[in-house]
């Protein structure tokens, strides 16, 4: 599961928040295999889509991370649940999309496939009230 500002994503939501406000990001994942999984590594890269089949990733002066955008995961245990936390801030408006990709090593054939699958997450981000 991945959560914006406290709201689950789905390929249908998109999540509003407002330029210059930390907006938090929670990656949820959950290990049904009958073995742990892990180490491996979880990047978060956000982009623009600009509809004409051209992704711009060059966003480093548009959207900083509060600490890193990447998780380092040590293991996940079979059927639990780990938890991973950051935050983004936007600087300037428009609408944002984020890539949740796994790192490539060889542990990545035992991770579950339903990980391979994560939605993809719309934000939104508007002026702030005045």
């Amino acid at each position: 599961d991945i959560l914006v500002d406290g709201k689950l994503c789905d390929c249908d939501i998109v999540v509003n928040c407002k330029v210059g406000d930390p907006v938090p990001l929670e990656v949820k994942l959950t290990n049904w295999s009958k073995h742990s999984v892990g180490p491996f590594a979880l990047t978060v890269t956000p982009y623009q889509d600009y509809q004409n089949g051209v992704h711009n990733y060059e966003l480093q002066d548009i959207i900083t991370f509060v600490g890193s955008n990447t998780f380092y995961i040590d293991s996940v245990k079979p059927t639990k649940d780990s938890v991973y936390f950051g935050a983004l801030l936007f600087l300037y408006t428009g609408d944002f999309y984020l890539n949740i990709k796994f790192h490539e090593d060889n542990c990545s054939r035992e991770l579950p496939p339903s990980w391979f699958c994560l939605p993809s997450v719309h934000i939104r981000a508007t002026e702030p009230a005045v």
